[in-house]
């Protein structure tokens, strides 16, 4: 298993969309992972943007973002609610800061505007925020999957097969 022994913050909120985060979710732990489920309340269920439920195992305030390998953040609408807190803001900047994978797919790129992280790299999204990504400094491509160091980039869920095999290779590294 390729990435046994890691550990991966999948951070949520209500309306994130449910492949862009049961995929990557699934995906990891066949490979090994151990993928906490972290919300703003533990042990909260969390409902998908077309009704998929996941339930939180810690609330963002409980973990220590230095005790994990990396962080994905799912798309949908959840992003606009996940960028308001602290806490998650600082989850993001300090993996950032580690060089640590961050994964991104979808609105996804909201949290990490708002960690103000994206100046100078190259990524993708939906388009509908490629305006928001460009103003927060980033050079805007559409490719189903873009990898800029640590940060792993995709648009949708079409595109899943692709962002989470450069995820797991960027992470496995």
């Amino acid at each position: 298993m390729k990435l046994q022994n890691k550990k991966v913050i999948q951070i949520v909120s209500n309306d994130f969309e449910d492949l862009e985060l049961w995929y990557p979710v699934l995906r990891l732990r066949e490979e090994g992972a151990t993928v906490d489920i972290v919300g703003e309340k533990a042990d909260e269920k969390y409902i998908g943007k077309y009704g998929v439920p996941i339930v939180s195992e810690y609330a963002f305030e409980e973990i220590n973002p230095n005790d994990y390998d990396a962080i994905l953040v799912p798309g949908g609408w959840s992003p606009d609610l996940l960028r308001r807190f602290d806490s998650v803001l600082n989850m993001v900047r300090v993996l950032n800061d580690q060089k640590k994978p961050i994964g991104q797919i979808c609105h996804a790129g909201w949290v990490l505007i708002s960690a103000n992280i994206l100046q100078g790299k190259k990524v993708t999204s939906t388009p509908g925020i490629k305006d928001d990504m460009t103003n927060a400094g980033a050079t805007w491509v559409d490719e189903a999957v873009v990898v800029d160091g640590n940060i792993v980039s995709s648009r949708r869920p079409p595109d899943l097969p692709d962002y989470m095999r450069e995820f797991i290779e960027v992470l496995a590294n």
